[in-house]
């Protein structure tokens, strides 16, 4: 079955895009001396209490990985971890006022590092591709 020309200029650009925007992102990251990862992990607290096992599956990663990114995030002041209310044989991970401040901080650096890109468009152009971007990220892909 041949893909058509309108899904590989699509592929092209999600591909594109996610380089562009990852470097950024690894870029902010290292000037905080976080990972990618570590990043992401910020990212997903800032309106979520996951499970530490639902992280670790969101994120692709094996419960012993995950559990030394959040021990060095831990450790910085960034995240805790606390008993699950419902569940007492379960850990979630929570941001801390540090980790939301540190993660708004670099929000905001990527904003200033993409403006000239996302700058480009004017603000119904913008409005527009979010909408458009919408069923292509919700849900999320599963890693493995």
């Amino acid at each position: 079955m041949a893909i058509d020309d309108s899904e590989d200029v699509l592929l092209d650009g999600l591909v594109r895009s996610a380089f562009q925007i990852m470097g950024v992102l690894t870029r902010i990251g290292a000037e905080h001396d976080l990972s990618l990862t570590q990043l992401r992990v910020l990212g997903i607290l800032r309106d979520r209490r996951p499970r530490m096992s639902d992280l670790a599956a969101f994120l692709g990663l094996d419960k012993s990985t995950l559990s030394g990114l959040v021990d060095r995030a831990v450790r910085r002041g960034l995240m805790v971890r606390v008993p699950n209310p419902t569940d007492k044989r379960a850990v979630d991970v929570l941001i801390t006022d540090a980790g939301r401040e540190l993660t708004e901080q670099m929000y905001e650096e990527a904003r200033a590092a993409l403006a000239p890109a996302t700058g480009r468009l004017d603000e119904s152009q913008r409005r527009h591709l979010a909408h458009l971007l919408e069923p292509v990220l919700t849900p999320p892909l599963t890693l493995r």
